[in-house]
Protein backbone atom coordinates (compact mmCIF):
# COMPACT_ATOMS: atom_id res chain seq x y z
CA UNK A 1 0.00 0.00 0.00
CA UNK A 2 2.78 2.41 0.96
CA UNK A 3 4.66 1.96 -2.23
CA UNK A 4 1.18 3.18 -4.22
CA UNK A 5 1.12 5.82 -2.41
CA UNK A 6 4.33 6.94 -2.64
CA UNK A 7 3.64 6.41 -6.37
CA UNK A 8 0.63 8.63 -6.16
CA UNK A 9 1.46 11.54 -4.32
CA UNK A 10 5.19 11.42 -6.53
CA UNK A 11 3.18 11.02 -10.26
CA UNK A 12 -0.28 12.81 -9.51
CA UNK A 13 1.30 16.28 -9.20
CA UNK A 14 3.46 15.57 -12.13
CA UNK A 15 0.79 14.07 -14.40
CA UNK A 16 -1.15 17.68 -13.52
CA UNK A 17 1.47 19.72 -14.72
CA UNK A 18 1.52 17.91 -17.49
CA UNK A 19 -2.48 18.12 -17.89
CA UNK A 20 -2.55 21.82 -17.21
CA UNK A 21 0.21 22.96 -19.30
CA UNK A 22 -1.35 20.49 -22.59
CA UNK A 23 -4.56 22.70 -22.90
CA UNK A 24 -2.45 26.12 -23.47
CA UNK A 25 -3.79 29.11 -21.86
CA UNK A 26 -6.98 30.13 -23.39
CA UNK A 27 -9.09 27.93 -20.96
CA UNK A 28 -7.97 29.41 -17.81
CA UNK A 29 -10.84 27.89 -15.59
CA UNK A 30 -10.20 24.31 -17.34
CA UNK A 31 -6.40 25.16 -16.12
CA UNK A 32 -7.67 26.23 -12.44
CA UNK A 33 -9.96 23.07 -12.17
CA UNK A 34 -7.28 20.90 -12.80
CA UNK A 35 -4.82 22.06 -10.48
CA UNK A 36 -6.81 22.10 -7.62
CA UNK A 37 -7.93 18.85 -8.71
CA UNK A 38 -4.64 17.17 -8.94
CA UNK A 39 -2.99 18.82 -5.64
CA UNK A 40 -5.81 17.98 -3.64
CA UNK A 41 -5.62 14.31 -4.96
CA UNK A 42 -1.94 14.42 -4.39
CA UNK A 43 -2.64 15.78 -0.49
CA UNK A 44 -4.93 13.21 0.15
CA UNK A 45 -2.77 10.54 -1.12
CA UNK A 46 0.09 11.92 0.82
CA UNK A 47 -2.12 12.16 3.95
CA UNK A 48 -3.10 8.57 4.25
CA UNK A 49 0.93 7.24 4.06
CA UNK A 50 0.65 8.41 7.73
CA UNK A 51 -1.06 5.08 8.33
CA UNK A 52 1.63 3.36 6.27
CA UNK A 53 4.98 4.45 8.00
CA UNK A 54 7.71 2.16 8.59
CA UNK A 55 11.73 1.90 8.59
CA UNK A 56 11.33 -0.93 5.52
CA UNK A 57 11.91 -0.05 1.89
CA UNK A 58 8.51 0.62 0.45
CA UNK A 59 9.51 1.21 -3.20
CA UNK A 60 12.09 -0.06 -5.35
CA UNK A 61 12.78 0.73 -8.67
CA UNK A 62 15.62 -1.40 -10.41
CA UNK A 63 18.41 1.02 -12.12
CA UNK A 64 21.43 -1.03 -11.12
CA UNK A 65 24.78 -0.19 -12.28
CA UNK A 66 26.77 2.81 -10.84
CA UNK A 67 23.28 4.85 -10.25
CA UNK A 68 21.94 1.83 -7.62
CA UNK A 69 18.29 1.35 -7.45
CA UNK A 70 16.51 4.06 -6.79
CA UNK A 71 14.41 3.44 -2.93
CA UNK A 72 12.08 5.11 -1.33
CA UNK A 73 11.16 4.60 2.38
CA UNK A 74 7.94 5.88 4.39
CA UNK A 75 9.25 6.56 7.55
CA UNK A 76 7.88 9.43 9.91
CA UNK A 77 10.45 12.32 8.83
CA UNK A 78 9.93 11.91 5.19
CA UNK A 79 6.05 10.82 5.27
CA UNK A 80 5.67 14.07 8.05
CA UNK A 81 7.34 16.53 5.36
CA UNK A 82 5.55 15.16 2.20
CA UNK A 83 2.24 15.64 3.98
CA UNK A 84 3.11 19.20 4.93
CA UNK A 85 4.14 19.86 1.38
CA UNK A 86 1.09 18.39 -0.18
CA UNK A 87 -1.38 19.78 2.25
CA UNK A 88 0.07 23.63 2.32
CA UNK A 89 0.19 22.74 -2.02
CA UNK A 90 -3.23 22.25 -2.24
CA UNK A 91 -3.99 25.04 -0.22
CA UNK A 92 -1.75 27.48 -2.21
CA UNK A 93 -3.40 26.32 -5.31
CA UNK A 94 -6.93 26.73 -3.99
CA UNK A 95 -5.74 30.18 -3.33
CA UNK A 96 -4.27 30.94 -6.41
CA UNK A 97 -7.93 30.84 -7.94
CA UNK A 98 -8.43 33.63 -7.27
CA UNK A 99 -5.04 35.43 -6.55
CA UNK A 100 -3.95 34.32 -10.02
CA UNK A 101 -7.45 35.41 -12.03
CA UNK A 102 -7.04 36.98 -15.06
CA UNK A 103 -2.98 36.39 -15.39
CA UNK A 104 -1.37 34.98 -18.17
CA UNK A 105 0.74 32.14 -18.74
CA UNK A 106 -1.34 30.05 -15.52
CA UNK A 107 -0.32 26.93 -17.37
CA UNK A 108 3.18 27.70 -16.62
CA UNK A 109 2.61 28.81 -13.16
CA UNK A 110 0.62 25.29 -12.31
CA UNK A 111 2.60 23.12 -13.84
CA UNK A 112 5.78 24.81 -12.29
CA UNK A 113 4.09 24.42 -8.62
CA UNK A 114 2.59 20.88 -9.12
CA UNK A 115 6.19 20.03 -10.62
CA UNK A 116 7.49 21.02 -7.52
CA UNK A 117 5.45 19.66 -5.11
CA UNK A 118 5.85 16.56 -6.72
CA UNK A 119 9.71 16.69 -6.60
CA UNK A 120 9.33 17.95 -2.87
CA UNK A 121 8.03 14.44 -2.02
CA UNK A 122 10.52 13.00 -3.85
CA UNK A 123 13.10 14.35 -1.95
CA UNK A 124 11.92 13.29 1.41
CA UNK A 125 10.63 10.13 0.68
CA UNK A 126 13.94 9.09 -1.10
CA UNK A 127 16.58 7.00 0.75
CA UNK A 128 18.83 6.62 -2.43
CA UNK A 129 21.24 9.83 -2.28
CA UNK A 130 21.46 10.27 -5.68
CA UNK A 131 17.97 10.40 -6.37
CA UNK A 132 17.99 12.98 -3.25
CA UNK A 133 20.12 15.11 -5.61
CA UNK A 134 18.35 14.53 -8.46
CA UNK A 135 14.95 16.13 -6.75
CA UNK A 136 17.11 18.60 -4.79
CA UNK A 137 18.02 20.19 -8.14
CA UNK A 138 14.47 19.79 -9.64
CA UNK A 139 12.80 21.61 -6.36
CA UNK A 140 15.49 24.23 -7.12
CA UNK A 141 14.80 24.92 -10.83
CA UNK A 142 10.64 25.25 -9.80
CA UNK A 143 11.94 28.09 -7.25
CA UNK A 144 13.73 29.69 -10.04
CA UNK A 145 11.27 29.86 -12.86
CA UNK A 146 8.62 30.61 -9.98
CA UNK A 147 10.17 33.98 -8.34
CA UNK A 148 11.17 34.94 -12.14
CA UNK A 149 7.32 34.44 -12.98
CA UNK A 150 6.88 37.90 -13.82
CA UNK A 151 9.68 37.87 -16.43
CA UNK A 152 9.43 41.30 -17.80
CA UNK A 153 10.17 42.47 -14.45
CA UNK A 154 13.98 42.83 -13.78
CA UNK A 155 14.12 42.37 -10.20
CA UNK A 156 11.93 39.23 -10.49
CA UNK A 157 14.17 37.42 -12.81
CA UNK A 158 17.46 39.06 -11.12
CA UNK A 159 15.84 37.47 -7.79
CA UNK A 160 15.35 34.35 -9.25
CA UNK A 161 19.15 33.82 -10.63
CA UNK A 162 20.15 34.95 -7.23
CA UNK A 163 18.30 32.39 -5.65
CA UNK A 164 19.29 29.73 -7.97
CA UNK A 165 22.78 30.52 -7.71
CA UNK A 166 23.44 30.37 -3.82
CA UNK A 167 20.95 27.06 -3.61
CA UNK A 168 23.25 25.58 -6.43
CA UNK A 169 26.11 25.69 -3.77
CA UNK A 170 23.96 23.76 -1.41
CA UNK A 171 23.49 20.86 -4.01
CA UNK A 172 27.61 20.98 -4.93
CA UNK A 173 27.81 20.04 -1.25
CA UNK A 174 25.33 17.52 -1.25
CA UNK A 175 26.38 15.82 -4.78
CA UNK A 176 29.68 16.05 -2.98
CA UNK A 177 28.50 13.69 -0.05
CA UNK A 178 26.58 11.43 -2.27
CA UNK A 179 29.86 10.68 -4.02
CA UNK A 180 31.77 10.30 -0.47
CA UNK A 181 29.00 7.53 0.62
CA UNK A 182 28.99 5.88 -2.91
CA UNK A 183 32.99 5.98 -3.08
CA UNK A 184 33.34 4.16 0.75
CA UNK A 185 30.09 2.02 0.86
CA UNK A 186 29.58 1.22 -3.12
CA UNK A 187 26.01 2.45 -2.59
CA UNK A 188 23.88 5.96 -2.42
CA UNK A 189 21.43 3.86 0.59
CA UNK A 190 21.27 6.59 2.96
CA UNK A 191 20.09 3.93 5.67
CA UNK A 192 23.56 1.84 4.72
CA UNK A 193 25.51 5.29 5.53
CA UNK A 194 23.69 5.94 8.48
CA UNK A 195 24.53 2.63 9.61
CA UNK A 196 28.02 2.79 8.89
CA UNK A 197 29.29 6.41 8.95
CA UNK A 198 31.79 5.53 12.17
CA UNK A 199 33.55 3.78 9.95
CA UNK A 200 34.69 6.28 8.22
CA UNK A 201 37.84 7.89 8.07
CA UNK A 202 37.46 10.39 10.64
CA UNK A 203 38.17 13.44 7.92
CA UNK A 204 36.31 12.14 4.79
CA UNK A 205 33.28 12.02 7.44
CA UNK A 206 34.25 15.41 8.67
CA UNK A 207 34.13 16.68 4.69
CA UNK A 208 31.08 15.09 4.01
CA UNK A 209 29.27 16.44 7.70
CA UNK A 210 30.65 20.00 6.85
CA UNK A 211 29.40 19.77 3.04
CA UNK A 212 26.43 18.87 4.06
CA UNK A 213 26.21 21.99 6.55
CA UNK A 214 26.84 24.23 3.78
CA UNK A 215 24.25 22.68 1.00
CA UNK A 216 21.77 23.18 4.65
CA UNK A 217 22.65 26.53 4.94
CA UNK A 218 22.67 27.63 1.34
CA UNK A 219 18.97 25.80 0.81
CA UNK A 220 17.27 27.53 3.76
CA UNK A 221 18.83 31.07 3.22
CA UNK A 222 20.81 30.60 6.49
CA UNK A 223 24.10 32.98 7.44
CA UNK A 224 26.30 33.80 5.74
CA UNK A 225 23.49 32.78 2.37
CA UNK A 226 21.06 34.53 4.19
CA UNK A 227 20.15 37.61 1.66
CA UNK A 228 18.83 35.38 -1.15
CA UNK A 229 15.26 34.46 0.78
CA UNK A 230 13.98 38.24 0.58
CA UNK A 231 15.04 38.86 -2.84
CA UNK A 232 12.99 35.64 -3.81
CA UNK A 233 9.77 38.10 -2.26
CA UNK A 234 8.94 38.85 -5.74
CA UNK A 235 7.79 35.86 -6.63
CA UNK A 236 3.69 35.27 -6.65
CA UNK A 237 2.62 35.37 -2.74
CA UNK A 238 1.29 31.62 -3.07
CA UNK A 239 4.76 30.62 -4.20
CA UNK A 240 6.15 32.59 -1.24
CA UNK A 241 4.16 30.89 1.06
CA UNK A 242 4.29 27.55 -0.17
CA UNK A 243 8.06 26.94 -1.22
CA UNK A 244 9.65 29.83 0.45
CA UNK A 245 8.42 29.62 3.80
CA UNK A 246 6.43 26.28 4.25
CA UNK A 247 8.18 23.81 1.79
CA UNK A 248 12.08 24.19 -0.40
CA UNK A 249 13.45 26.52 2.11
CA UNK A 250 13.09 23.50 5.00
CA UNK A 251 14.92 21.05 2.73
CA UNK A 252 18.26 22.36 4.80
CA UNK A 253 16.84 21.44 7.53
CA UNK A 254 15.66 18.25 6.78
CA UNK A 255 19.18 17.37 5.71
CA UNK A 256 20.70 18.22 8.98
CA UNK A 257 18.12 15.66 10.97
CA UNK A 258 18.01 12.81 8.30
CA UNK A 259 21.77 12.74 8.78
CA UNK A 260 22.31 14.18 12.44
CA UNK A 261 23.38 10.80 13.78
CA UNK A 262 25.98 10.36 11.19
CA UNK A 263 27.59 13.77 11.86
CA UNK A 264 26.84 14.18 15.69
CA UNK A 265 30.21 12.95 16.84
CA UNK A 266 32.28 15.10 14.28
CA UNK A 267 34.39 17.35 16.20
CA UNK A 268 32.78 21.02 16.30
CA UNK A 269 30.00 19.68 13.82
CA UNK A 270 26.81 20.32 16.27
CA UNK A 271 29.11 24.09 17.52
CA UNK A 272 29.04 25.37 13.67
CA UNK A 273 25.41 23.99 13.56
CA UNK A 274 24.31 26.20 16.29
CA UNK A 275 25.88 28.43 15.35
CA UNK A 276 24.80 28.80 12.07
CA UNK A 277 21.09 28.55 13.17
CA UNK A 278 22.07 31.37 15.97
CA UNK A 279 23.54 33.78 13.76
CA UNK A 280 20.88 33.56 11.15
CA UNK A 281 17.99 34.01 13.72
CA UNK A 282 19.08 37.10 15.23
CA UNK A 283 20.54 38.69 12.30
CA UNK A 284 17.09 38.24 10.74
CA UNK A 285 14.96 39.41 13.30
CA UNK A 286 16.74 42.35 13.70
CA UNK A 287 16.45 43.50 9.88
CA UNK A 288 12.65 42.27 10.46
CA UNK A 289 12.55 45.07 12.66
CA UNK A 290 13.64 47.56 10.13
CA UNK A 291 11.76 46.27 7.09
CA UNK A 292 9.51 48.21 4.96
CA UNK A 293 8.39 45.69 3.08
CA UNK A 294 5.59 43.68 4.20
CA UNK A 295 6.29 40.20 2.27
CA UNK A 296 10.22 41.18 3.40
CA UNK A 297 9.42 41.12 6.95
CA UNK A 298 8.10 37.67 6.73
CA UNK A 299 10.87 36.48 4.89
CA UNK A 300 12.92 37.70 7.04
CA UNK A 301 11.10 36.09 9.85
CA UNK A 302 11.54 32.94 7.36
CA UNK A 303 15.21 32.88 7.67
CA UNK A 304 14.92 34.11 11.71
CA UNK A 305 12.55 30.66 12.46
CA UNK A 306 14.42 28.13 10.52
CA UNK A 307 17.60 29.73 12.41
CA UNK A 308 15.51 28.41 15.31
CA UNK A 309 15.08 24.62 13.97
CA UNK A 310 18.63 24.33 12.80
CA UNK A 311 19.83 26.01 16.63
CA UNK A 312 17.59 23.10 17.86
CA UNK A 313 19.86 20.38 15.68
CA UNK A 314 22.63 21.46 16.99
CA UNK A 315 21.84 21.68 20.15
CA UNK A 316 20.41 18.02 20.01
CA UNK A 317 16.80 18.74 20.10
CA UNK A 318 16.06 16.43 16.79
CA UNK A 319 11.77 16.42 17.37
CA UNK A 320 11.51 20.01 18.78
CA UNK A 321 13.71 20.91 15.35
CA UNK A 322 10.93 19.19 13.38
CA UNK A 323 7.96 20.10 15.31
CA UNK A 324 8.59 23.64 15.06
CA UNK A 325 8.91 22.57 11.00
CA UNK A 326 5.54 21.54 10.97
CA UNK A 327 4.24 24.52 13.38
CA UNK A 328 5.99 27.14 11.40
CA UNK A 329 5.09 25.57 7.84
CA UNK A 330 1.39 26.08 9.06
CA UNK A 331 1.51 29.96 10.87
CA UNK A 332 3.91 31.12 8.29
CA UNK A 333 1.61 29.78 5.14
CA UNK A 334 -1.61 31.64 6.92
CA UNK A 335 0.68 34.74 7.58
CA UNK A 336 2.29 34.82 4.08
CA UNK A 337 -1.45 33.92 2.14
CA UNK A 338 -3.00 37.00 4.15
CA UNK A 339 -0.37 39.18 3.07
CA UNK A 340 -0.87 38.00 -0.42
CA UNK A 341 -4.62 38.79 0.25
CA UNK A 342 -4.10 41.96 1.40
CA UNK A 343 -1.60 43.31 -1.66
CA UNK A 344 -3.96 41.87 -4.35
CA UNK A 345 -6.55 44.17 -2.90
CA UNK A 346 -4.85 47.07 -2.07
CA UNK A 347 -1.71 47.05 -4.92
CA UNK A 348 1.02 47.77 -2.37
CA UNK A 349 3.85 46.00 -0.17
CA UNK A 350 5.01 49.05 1.36
CA UNK A 351 3.94 49.44 5.44
CA UNK A 352 4.28 53.13 5.40
CA UNK A 353 1.13 52.91 2.84
CA UNK A 354 -1.03 51.06 4.98
CA UNK A 355 -2.46 51.39 8.27
CA UNK A 356 -6.02 50.85 9.48
CA UNK A 357 -6.96 47.90 6.94
CA UNK A 358 -8.44 45.89 10.18
CA UNK A 359 -11.80 47.80 9.05
CA UNK A 360 -12.16 47.11 5.79
CA UNK A 361 -10.50 43.30 5.97
CA UNK A 362 -12.21 42.12 9.22
CA UNK A 363 -11.62 38.20 8.00
CA UNK A 364 -7.92 38.69 6.83
CA UNK A 365 -6.94 40.72 10.02
CA UNK A 366 -8.51 37.83 12.55
CA UNK A 367 -6.39 35.39 10.58
CA UNK A 368 -3.38 37.54 10.29
CA UNK A 369 -3.42 38.16 13.60
CA UNK A 370 -4.02 34.33 14.31
CA UNK A 371 -0.57 33.68 12.71
CA UNK A 372 1.19 36.49 13.90
CA UNK A 373 0.37 35.39 17.36
CA UNK A 374 1.66 31.99 16.68
CA UNK A 375 4.75 33.38 15.23
CA UNK A 376 5.21 35.16 17.97
CA UNK A 377 4.62 32.20 20.38
CA UNK A 378 2.02 33.37 22.48
CA UNK A 379 -0.16 30.93 24.11
CA UNK A 380 -1.80 28.43 23.20
CA UNK A 381 -0.97 28.48 19.36
CA UNK A 382 1.11 25.76 18.02
CA UNK A 383 4.71 28.38 17.71
CA UNK A 384 4.48 28.49 21.45
CA UNK A 385 4.34 24.98 22.17
CA UNK A 386 7.20 23.86 19.32
CA UNK A 387 9.16 27.33 20.39
CA UNK A 388 9.32 26.47 23.62
CA UNK A 389 10.90 22.94 22.90
CA UNK A 390 13.23 24.16 21.18
CA UNK A 391 14.29 26.76 24.05
CA UNK A 392 13.97 23.99 26.40
CA UNK A 393 16.26 21.42 24.57
CA UNK A 394 18.86 24.71 23.93
CA UNK A 395 18.69 24.92 28.00
CA UNK A 396 19.20 21.70 28.36
CA UNK A 397 21.97 20.73 25.89
CA UNK A 398 23.26 23.23 24.02
CA UNK A 399 25.66 26.14 24.85
CA UNK A 400 23.83 28.48 27.88
CA UNK A 401 25.60 31.25 25.71
CA UNK A 402 23.25 30.70 22.49
CA UNK A 403 20.53 29.79 24.71
CA UNK A 404 20.57 33.21 25.83
CA UNK A 405 20.80 35.12 22.50
CA UNK A 406 18.06 32.71 20.80
CA UNK A 407 15.39 33.79 24.03
CA UNK A 408 16.76 37.53 23.19
CA UNK A 409 16.06 36.53 19.43
CA UNK A 410 11.95 35.86 21.28
CA UNK A 411 11.75 39.23 22.72
CA UNK A 412 12.65 40.55 18.70
CA UNK A 413 10.27 38.32 17.16
CA UNK A 414 7.32 39.72 19.21
CA UNK A 415 8.59 43.26 18.53
CA UNK A 416 8.37 42.37 14.83
CA UNK A 417 5.60 40.71 14.72
CA UNK A 418 3.15 43.13 16.50
CA UNK A 419 5.21 46.23 14.61
CA UNK A 420 3.99 44.43 11.79
CA UNK A 421 0.45 44.01 12.50
CA UNK A 422 0.16 47.60 14.20
CA UNK A 423 1.21 48.73 10.60
CA UNK A 424 -0.97 46.90 8.36
CA UNK A 425 -4.40 46.73 10.27
CA UNK A 426 -4.15 49.22 12.63
CA UNK A 427 -4.19 52.77 13.40
CA UNK A 428 -5.06 55.52 11.01
CA UNK A 429 -4.74 55.06 7.19
CA UNK A 430 -1.92 56.82 5.80
CA UNK A 431 -2.91 56.82 2.56
CA UNK A 432 -6.02 56.23 0.25
CA UNK A 433 -6.23 52.63 -0.52
CA UNK A 434 -9.04 50.87 -2.07
CA UNK A 435 -9.86 47.80 0.26
CA UNK A 436 -12.32 44.78 1.11
CA UNK A 437 -12.33 41.54 2.22
CA UNK A 438 -10.76 38.38 1.15
CA UNK A 439 -12.25 36.49 -1.88
CA UNK A 440 -14.49 33.16 -1.04
CA UNK A 441 -11.32 30.91 -2.77
CA UNK A 442 -8.51 32.32 -0.56
CA UNK A 443 -11.24 32.38 2.98
CA UNK A 444 -11.06 28.69 2.32
CA UNK A 445 -7.08 28.61 2.36
CA UNK A 446 -6.91 31.12 5.37
CA UNK A 447 -9.47 29.55 7.18
CA UNK A 448 -8.18 25.96 7.32
CA UNK A 449 -4.51 27.65 7.98
CA UNK A 450 -5.42 29.59 10.35
CA UNK A 451 -7.88 26.44 12.03
CA UNK A 452 -4.16 24.54 12.14
CA UNK A 453 -2.32 26.94 13.65
CA UNK A 454 -4.71 27.00 16.94
CA UNK A 455 -4.57 23.24 16.90
CA UNK A 456 -1.87 21.15 14.82
CA UNK A 457 -0.10 20.88 18.19
CA UNK A 458 -2.53 18.40 19.28
CA UNK A 459 -0.41 16.47 16.89
CA UNK A 460 2.87 16.42 19.61
CA UNK A 461 2.71 12.91 20.61
CA UNK A 462 1.22 11.10 17.72
CA UNK A 463 4.35 12.92 15.38
CA UNK A 464 6.55 11.46 18.26
CA UNK A 465 5.84 8.24 18.67
CA UNK A 466 5.84 7.76 14.18
CA UNK A 467 9.57 9.35 14.60
CA UNK A 468 10.59 6.87 17.40
CA UNK A 469 8.71 3.83 15.70
CA UNK A 470 10.66 4.44 12.17
CA UNK A 471 14.15 6.33 12.68
CA UNK A 472 15.81 3.59 15.03
CA UNK A 473 19.01 6.07 14.11
CA UNK A 474 17.60 9.10 15.72
CA UNK A 475 16.90 7.80 19.45
CA UNK A 476 13.86 9.73 19.66
CA UNK A 477 11.29 8.77 22.88
CA UNK A 478 7.89 8.22 22.15
CA UNK A 479 5.56 10.77 24.56
CA UNK A 480 2.63 11.38 24.65
CA UNK A 481 1.01 14.78 23.43
CA UNK A 482 -0.33 15.12 27.88
CA UNK A 483 3.50 14.09 28.67
CA UNK A 484 4.99 16.75 25.86
CA UNK A 485 2.64 19.67 27.32
CA UNK A 486 3.38 19.17 30.47
CA UNK A 487 7.05 19.39 30.05
CA UNK A 488 6.81 22.39 28.19
CA UNK A 489 4.17 24.02 30.51
CA UNK A 490 6.59 22.97 33.71
CA UNK A 491 10.16 24.04 32.01
CA UNK A 492 11.74 26.80 33.59
CA UNK A 493 12.57 28.23 30.31
CA UNK A 494 8.96 28.46 29.02
CA UNK A 495 8.45 31.09 32.16
CA UNK A 496 11.65 32.90 31.32
CA UNK A 497 10.91 33.03 26.86
CA UNK A 498 7.36 34.85 27.73
CA UNK A 499 8.55 37.10 29.93
CA UNK A 500 10.94 38.20 27.30
CA UNK A 501 8.15 37.80 24.71
CA UNK A 502 5.99 40.28 26.75
CA UNK A 503 8.98 42.67 26.65
CA UNK A 504 8.86 42.79 23.10
CA UNK A 505 5.48 43.45 23.05
CA UNK A 506 6.06 46.35 25.39
CA UNK A 507 8.29 47.59 23.60
CA UNK A 508 6.22 48.01 20.50
CA UNK A 509 3.48 49.56 22.75
CA UNK A 510 6.00 51.82 24.31
CA UNK A 511 7.76 53.07 21.47
CA UNK A 512 7.39 56.47 22.10
CA UNK A 513 8.77 56.31 25.52
CA UNK A 514 11.86 53.92 24.19
CA UNK A 515 12.87 56.97 21.25
CA UNK A 516 16.10 57.55 22.83
CA UNK A 517 16.98 53.46 23.02
CA UNK A 518 16.19 53.57 19.13
CA UNK A 519 18.25 56.65 18.11
CA UNK A 520 21.24 55.02 19.90
CA UNK A 521 20.54 51.87 17.98
CA UNK A 522 20.33 53.66 14.60
CA UNK A 523 23.67 52.42 13.26
CA UNK A 524 22.47 48.90 14.19
CA UNK A 525 19.30 49.48 12.26
CA UNK A 526 21.05 51.18 9.27
CA UNK A 527 23.73 47.84 8.75
CA UNK A 528 20.45 45.77 9.18
CA UNK A 529 18.76 48.11 5.90
CA UNK A 530 22.46 46.90 4.36
CA UNK A 531 22.22 42.71 5.22
CA UNK A 532 24.76 43.19 7.63
CA UNK A 533 27.17 43.55 5.28
CA UNK A 534 26.61 40.02 4.01
CA UNK A 535 24.79 40.81 0.77
CA UNK A 536 28.24 41.77 -0.42
CA UNK A 537 29.33 38.31 -0.16
CA UNK A 538 26.08 36.90 -1.57
CA UNK A 539 26.87 39.43 -4.86
CA UNK A 540 30.62 38.37 -5.21
CA UNK A 541 29.32 34.49 -5.72
CA UNK A 542 26.26 36.09 -8.35
CA UNK A 543 29.08 38.13 -10.07
CA UNK A 544 31.61 35.01 -10.14
CA UNK A 545 29.20 33.16 -11.66
CA UNK A 546 28.13 35.25 -14.54
CA UNK A 547 31.44 35.52 -14.89
CA UNK A 548 32.82 32.39 -15.59
CA UNK A 549 29.31 31.97 -17.68
CA UNK A 550 30.28 34.80 -19.81
CA UNK A 551 34.18 33.06 -20.31
CA UNK A 552 32.39 29.49 -21.10
CA UNK A 553 29.96 31.17 -23.72
CA UNK A 554 33.35 31.04 -26.02
CA UNK A 555 33.00 27.38 -26.38
CA UNK A 556 29.60 28.07 -28.13
CA UNK A 557 31.22 28.57 -31.54
CA UNK A 558 28.22 28.26 -33.59
CA UNK A 559 28.56 25.50 -35.55
CA UNK A 560 26.04 22.60 -34.35
CA UNK A 561 28.76 20.14 -34.97
CA UNK A 562 31.53 21.20 -33.04
CA UNK A 563 28.85 21.77 -30.13
CA UNK A 564 27.67 18.20 -30.39
CA UNK A 565 31.12 16.57 -30.30
CA UNK A 566 31.84 18.88 -27.41
CA UNK A 567 28.84 17.43 -25.87
CA UNK A 568 29.50 14.01 -27.12
CA UNK A 569 32.97 14.14 -25.26
CA UNK A 570 31.91 15.28 -21.97
CA UNK A 571 29.72 12.44 -21.57
CA UNK A 572 32.27 10.49 -22.66
CA UNK A 573 34.60 11.49 -19.91
CA UNK A 574 31.53 11.93 -17.31
CA UNK A 575 30.60 7.83 -18.20
CA UNK A 576 34.19 6.64 -17.83
CA UNK A 577 34.49 8.56 -14.20
CA UNK A 578 31.53 6.65 -13.15
CA UNK A 579 32.82 3.14 -14.17
CA UNK A 580 35.83 4.11 -12.71
CA UNK A 581 34.28 4.11 -9.71
CA UNK A 582 32.79 0.92 -9.95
Amino acid sequence: MAALLIGLSIGLPWLGAFLVWLPGDKHPKMQHTLAILFAVATGIAATFLLGNTSAETALTIPVGGVFGDFTFVADGLGVFLAVVATVIGSLAVIFSYDYMHGEKQLGRYYALVLFFIGAMVGLVLSSNLLLVFVFWEITALCSYALISFNNDDPKAVAGGMKALIITQLGGIGLLAGALLVYVNFGTYDLNVFLAQAHTLPANVLAIAAFGFLIAAAAKSSQFPFHTWLPDAMEAPTPISALIHAATMVNAGVYLLIRFYPAFEAVPGWRTAVVLVGMISALLSAVMAIVATDLKRVLAYSTVSQLGYMVYSVGAGGIFAAQFHLLSHAVFKALLFLAAGAVIHIVHTRNLADMGGLGKKMPFVRTVFIIGALALAGIPILNGFWSKEMILEAGLLHGPIWAYYIMVFVAGLTALYTFRCVSLVFFGEARSKLHAHDATPAMKISLSLLALGSLTTWLLAGPFSSMMHNTLPFHEIHALSTVEILKEVVLAPATLIALTVVALGLIAWWQRNALKGVSKALSGVGSAARNHFGFEAINKSIVDVTFSSAESLRNAQTGIINWNILYILAGLVILMAILALGA
